[in-house]
């Protein structure tokens, strides 16, 4: 199947283009539907069903989160791990004299 683009008019490219478009999102989705599929009887095989998989996959990958370090004493409910960004309360507890240290928990 050669086609001559060079004897095609801008109009029939455009055309063409659209229609090469639509047929790559047809074969992706095709494609996507075949993976998974697969995917699922692999998982299948050895007893497990892929929703089973890719959530203990998220799970482990994320970690336990981070105990709390700070507590604010003007309100306790608000904790801060270290880690990351200092929460304003930090910032303005520590602008009023307070030491970090005096924040622990």
């Amino acid at each position: 199947m050669a086609i001559d683009f060079d004897k095609m008019s801008r109009k029939e490219l455009l055309e063409l283009r659209g229609q090469v478009e639509k047929a790559l999102k047809r074969a992706e989705t095709r494609e996507r539907k075949e993976a998974l599929k697969a995917a699922e009887n692999a998982a299948a095989e050895y007893g497990f069903s892929l929703s089973e998989l890719s959530g203990d996959v998220a799970k482990s990958a994320k970690g336990p989160k981070a105990a709390a370090k700070y507590r604010n004493p003007n309100d306790p409910t608000q904790t801060w791990t270290g880690r990351g960004r200092k929460p304003q309360w930090v910032h303005d507890v520590l602008k009023a004299g307070a030491d970090i240290s005096d924040l622990e928990i």
